[in-house]
Parts: structure tokens; sequence; C-alpha cells
């Protein structure tokens, strides 16, 4: 396809301003054609992150120009590919995320990069589909692309009850490392649940009381949690950070690796994901499920504003 402006054409939430959620527009517009490597998607569920959140108040670790689409999770039907797109065609069901710059999302019709989409799943619907690709693969490549755990290592995740945390258990239990965990009391039990070896409350024990000479930390958290992390290390471990870039300083004081990291979700990495949804080995953690059209009021969720259950935010298209 080529031209200027595709068949497709439907509403989106846009941002002409950075600011709080009020900033966020209901409107009407044509999706472009897709690029030679892209794909429009008629997007079922959108899922929605704190990212999302960040993009919108202007605060994205990445450029963001103005005015720019929000939402960067989706999970929908390929309605027309580019010209180079061999692994997706009309009529496909895929999930996945938009393109690099995690937005274009919140739309009826989404232009997304092909290389940043996977076939969804058969075990699981739009709404679920919608709710993983980010914080999937972030758990996914935190313990395996950056902090390179194997069978039989030691970990410590830090926001084990937290969306991307939960999957960390979760895959980290597949791949036979043991597991220590942080958890509120009220999220100990779940936290054991998903297969942690070993949970701490937080709120009652400091962590680095009780461990010592653990591979690797995901933090998952931030701040103090994170600065008192290196002490847990064995020497030459590794700390990884989605959250913010981690005193090198004390990494070298402590003699191991510390390092924050984006996310870079891809075909091959979401695939993986699909493989452990079509064995059934996920559990899911869906929150809030709201209208497309009240995405205002999911991001007044994100901000503390409105009550939030915990779990994924996603938003359900009215054709669904």
């Amino acid at each position: 396809m080529s031209g200027n402006s595709s068949d497709f054409s439907g509403k989106v939430w846009r941002v002409h301003e950075f600011g709080p959620p009020d900033v966020m527009q209901l409107e009407f517009l044509n999706t472009p054609d897709p690029g030679a490597s892209e794909v429009i998607v008629k997007v079922h569920a959108a899922g929605v992150g704190p990212w999302d959140g960040w993009i919108r108040s202007g605060n994205s670790a990445l450029p963001q120009p103005l005015p720019l689409i929000l939402g960067s999770d989706i999970s929908g039907e390929v309605v027309a590919v580019g010209a180079a797109v061999t692994r997706f065609r009309a009529g496909d069901q895929v999930y996945g995320v938009t393109n690099k710059r995690f937005c274009g999302g919140y739309a009826q019709y989404a232009l997304a990069n092909a290389s940043m989409l996977d076939h969804k799943p058969d075990t699981i619907d739009d709404i679920a589909a919608a709710s993983l690709p980010v914080i999937a693969v972030t758990a996914w490549q935190a313990l395996f692309d950056q902090a390179k755990l194997e069978r039989g290592q030691t970990v410590l995740i830090h926001g084990a009850a937290g969306n991307v945390g939960a999957y960390a258990v979760q895959f980290a239990r597949e791949a036979g490392i043991q597991t220590f965990c942080t958890a509120s009391s009220a999220d100990v039990e779940r936290v054991f649940a998903l297969g942690a070896d070993r949970v701490i409350d937080f709120t009652k024990t400091r962590f680095e009381d009780e461990l010592h000479g653990v591979d690797a930390v995901i933090d998952l958290v931030g701040g103090e949690t994170q600065t008192r992390s290196f002490e847990v290390l064995k020497m030459g471990g590794k700390l990884i950070s989605a959250v913010s870039v981690p005193d090198q300083d004390l990494a070298a004081k402590h003699k191991v690796s510390a390092k924050f990291f984006l996310v870079d979700v891809s075909t091959e990495s979401l695939s993986r994901i699909s493989s452990l949804v079509a064995r059934s080995s996920l559990e899911l953690n869906i929150g809030a499920t709201l209208p497309f059209d009240q995405a205002r009021d999911a991001h007044l969720m994100l901000e503390g504003q409105l009550p939030r259950p915990k779990g994924k935010i996603v938003l359900v298209m009215p054709d669904r």
C-alpha cells in the first residue's frame, strides 16, 4: 500500500500537550498507510501501563514529538500489511507493541511495527493478550537477557507481587532458578503461589538481614530498596533495574555490575511468552477493564486519583 491515508479511520486518544489526564483528547483520525515493515491492526483491546502516564505527562525516557496517540500494548486483527511484511497477513490475530516510542496504541486502527508483534495464542482472549507484552517481556529480559540467569542460580525479585514481578517469579520458577522475593504482608501468600521459594515480608523484615550471596537482584522498586540490594549480592553478581539507573560507585565498591535497561519488545521475545501461554503455564493478572472511551479514567487510576484493583488495566473496544 502507498499514499498518505489508508482506508481505515476511527477514534484515538491523542495529546497535543503534556500534562495530567485531562490533556487526553478523544479524536477521530485516518490511519496512515503502513510503511514497508508495518501493519495496521484493528485493535480489540489495549493495555494501559505506567509508561503511558510518563509519556502523557512529558516524563518519557524517549523523545516524544507532539501531537501523539497514547498507548503501546495492543491485541487485535491485522487488516493491512506493508510491502515487506511476510510473517502476517490480513485476518491474523496478533498482539504486541506498536513501536519503539511506545505510542499509537489507544486507537481503533493502530499502525504497528510487524517486528514487535506475534500471533496471539488461541488459549487467551484479546483482553489477556493486551495485558501481556511490555510487562511480560520486561520480566523475561531482566532475568535472562540482562542478568543471564541459569538453572540452579539464585535471584532476589523486588516488587514480586507487581505486574512485572509476578511474571518474573513465574519465569524463574519455570527455568529452575531459586527465587527469593520481597512483598507486603497482604501479598506473601500470592507470591508463594506464583512459585517463589522464599518470600520476605518487607514490612516486618529487612531482606539484607536474611539473604547473602545471591547471583542477581531484579529491582522493580527503586529508591532505598535498590541501594540496600547491593549488600545481598555475591561478588560478580548483577543488579538489574527496570526502574532507575543504579549507583555505579556502590556497584564498584561491592564488586558487582549494576544496570538499568529499557525493554526491547520483538517478535522473538514475544514468541517465548506465547509458547508459555499456549501451554497454560502462566497465571495472568488482569486488573481493571474499561471501555475504550474511558481511557482518561484509566490514567486517573495510574495517578492514584481513582481506585484500581491490582493487575494490568486494559481498555476494551466497543465492537470487540
